[in-house]
């Protein structure tokens, strides 16, 4: 699976991509917990799963979507329109 981070959330994960194969991951809220025992960095960035959006294959999903193991995840602040 591969992830992207955008914004802040790649300044403090430090990455902007990577591809992982995550052990028991059936939805992004299983992914997210995942990701938030790699480091410090990942458990702060992901603390609060209101800051953040995410997309699975282009498309916007939340905590409960289900993966496959071969998306495209993205990671990325809430956008706010003018």
């Amino acid at each position: 699976m591969k992830l992207l981070y955008f914004a802040w959330l790649r300044q403090r994960v430090g990455i902007g991509e990577e591809t992982v194969n995550p052990p028991d991951v059936t939805t992004v809220r299983d992914l997210v917990d995942w990701l938030r025992q790699r480091s410090p960095e990942f458990t702060e960035a992901l603390a609060d799963i209101e800051a953040f959006r995410v997309a699975v294959d282009q498309e916007f999903g939340d905590m409960d979507t289900v993966l496959r193991g071969d998306e495209e995840i993205a990671f990325f602040p809430p956008m706010t329109g003018g």
